[in-house]
């Protein structure tokens, strides 16, 4: 038996901060059944659930500090790297969104697919292997620069190495690729964004940095 989804409305009380946010910024932990705490990232696994601010210092910090079984109120096992194992789960989980939006046909790989969809306007983000040559990134940066006359106007998502890439979506050398409206690639986006965030990387510019571009939706 599941529990339902929390609303995204819905707030709860960080256990390192004391601070109240919305649910959709922390990560909920159930004690399993033989005692060790888990992350529930669906928020639908049964039982008690104890929240953290979702980001990869307030995990380590609640883990540093045996914070877990205050907020449980028994005694817990907590396996060491909870930090490292919650995002292990978020990476994967934004990968196998980036899958679902490639069979869902709202992803093109290869670098003509991506100019082409950009130049019809047509791209929600547009994905880049952090190991892509610079050249390659900059005659994409061009091609976006040439079509929108910036480059702010396009979110870019670079989180991923191009093995990783190779591997969700079943093809070889993936370096660049472009989401296309729709549904499965806003999950992709939700995923990408939760993922930086809980990371704490600079998302000021994904052309230029290892990290991700603002994910907000493109202007016309």
């Amino acid at each position: 038996m599941t529990m339902p989804r929390e609303a995204a409305s819905a707030t709860r009380q960080c256990l390192v901060s004391r601070e109240t946010l919305p649910a959709d910024e922390m990560v909920r932990f159930v004690v399993a059944p033989d005692g060790s705490v888990v992350p529930d990232l669906r928020r639908e696994l049964p039982g008690r659930g104890v929240w953290v601010t979702a980001t990869r210092a307030a995990v380590a910090e609640a883990e540093r500090k045996r914070l877990f079984a205050r907020g449980f109120k028994q005694a817990v096992t907590v396996e060491p790297g909870l930090a490292e194992r919650v995002d292990a789960l978020m990476e994967r989980g934004a990968l196998q969104a980036l899958s679902i939006a490639r069979k869902a046909g709202t992803l093109v790989t290869g670098f003509t697919k991506v100019e082409t969809a950009v130049n019809r306007g047509d791209v929600a983000a547009l994905v880049t292997a952090l190991d892509a040559a610079p050249d390659g990134v900059r005659k994409m940066r061009a091609v976006v620069l040439r079509r929108f006359g910036t480059v702010d106007t396009v979110p870019v998502i670079r989180i991923f190495a191009s093995a990783q890439l190779d591997l969700a979506l079943g093809s070889a050398n993936v370096i660049h690729a472009a989401l296309t409206a729709g549904r499965a690639s806003d999950a992709v986006i939700d995923r990408v964004q939760r993922l930086a965030r809980y990371r704490g990387l600079d998302v000021s510019d994904g052309f230029d940095g290892n990290a991700t571009a603002d994910l907000a939706a493109p202007q016309d």
